[in-house]
């Protein structure tokens, strides 16, 4: 009996010895190394208040731009009633180069936005290369958000107006990279069977309807526009 009574004693005893000894181990470790790491707290200390200070800046950096972008739109909206009256080209010229400018130095939403606008003014004045070359911009500038799409779409539409079938076709298909965020998907490749069966090519232009089929089942306006050219080719379905 008195050997069980005594062992959680010794246990005891042992485990006391041993975080006393830890203890002390760490203490000698800290005052040994204190200066070491009194800087290492400071630095990492100082390196997540430049993280959060980083965050800070560049929200409202964004935010900066956005109200600029906005800026640049109601200076649009004020002269888009002139922008082919020959009093006011020197203003029209004057907002353009502030939209590119701003562009190039902007990503996202904000810099899309401006190239945009610009892209709308060379297409109202019929400047279709100056139209479909901002469009190319805006869609760079916006990445992954849905004003990518919108900007290629109506890129392949300027490059339509200018007879570039090959750019246009090639833009389309660009749109469709997006087709989770882009509801006008259908109709991108709907004209990609279009400008196939304009080109000659049937057997092209027929595949292209098909995919408009069988991707997108749902979207009925174009699913049966798509089927009423196949019909009209005159071709078997693949």
């Amino acid at each position: 009996m008195a050997t069980i009574s005594e062992e959680p004693e010794k246990g005891e005893k042992n485990e006391r010895n041993a975080n006393d000894n830890f203890s002390e181990a760490l203490n000698n470790f800290i005052q040994r190394n204190r200066r070491t790491i009194v800087l290492t707290a400071a630095l990492i200390l100082v390196i997540l208040g430049g993280a959060i200070a980083g965050l800070a800046i560049a929200d409202g950096l964004r935010t900066r731009a956005l109200a600029q972008a906005e800026d640049l739109n109601r200076r649009y909206e004020t002269l888009s009633q002139d922008i082919k009256t020959p009093e006011k080209q020197s203003d029209v010229e004057t907002l353009l180069k502030d939209l590119t400018d701003f562009g190039d130095k902007h990503s996202g939403y904000a810099g899309a936005r401006a190239y945009s606008i610009a892209a709308e003014i060379h297409a109202e004045k019929e400047n279709w290369s100056a139209a479909e070359a901002s469009w190319r911009a805006a869609a760079r500038a916006a990445g992954k958000i849905y004003l990518a799409p919108v900007s290629l779409f109506n890129a392949a539409a300027a490059a339509e107006e200018q007879g570039n079938t090959a750019d246009a076709i090639e833009l389309y298909t660009q749109c469709l990279t997006y087709s989770d965020i882009f509801p006008a998907a259908p109709r991108a490749q709907f004209a990609i069977g279009r400008l196939r069966e304009e080109a000659g090519d049937k057997a092209a232009a027929v595949e292209a309807y098909n995919e408009v089929l069988n991707r997108w089942p749902d979207y009925t306006v174009w699913t049966n526009l798509a089927q009423s050219r196949i019909i009209a080719l005159d071709l078997p379905k693949p």
